[in-house]
């Protein structure tokens, strides 16, 4: 599992939520560092803030499109719905806003990782 956010307190805070499923989580605070580790080590599923500071989520989803088909969950402050559509577009599997539920976050990924086949606890 890969968390993509540039608020290292939101970026802990979603790492946290995860691993109370029981899977490895890795961070990354930007966009190129995220595609790095995704390319090193194929997420099941990647929490992908929009706003970053090198090339943005859209963008970054995209290009993780071109090798990988892991789950995308979007997690931003953005809430129009252009950032809707272009996280549809790039091929985000689900969009959610901030602030989240710790719990609809955990049920949201656990069912991705079900899907999937792979257990959580």
């Amino acid at each position: 599992m890969l968390v993509v956010d540039d608020d290292g307190d939101i970026r802990e805070l979603v790492a946290l939520v995860l691993e109370r499923l029981d899977v490895e989580v890795e961070q990354a605070s930007h966009g190129l560092q995220a595609l790095d580790l995704a390319r090193a080590n194929p997420p099941d599923v990647v929490t992908l803030d929009l706003g970053l500071p090198d090339i943005d989520g859209i963008e970054t989803c995209r290009r993780l499109r071109e090798f990988s088909e892991a789950y995308v969950v979007i997690l931003t402050a953005r809430e129009e719905k252009a950032d809707r559509d272009s996280g549809a577009e790039c091929g985000a599997d689900t969009f959610m806003s901030k602030p989240f539920s710790p719990k609809q976050l955990r049920e949201v990924v656990g069912a991705a990782l079900a899907e999937r086949g792979l257990a959580t606890g």
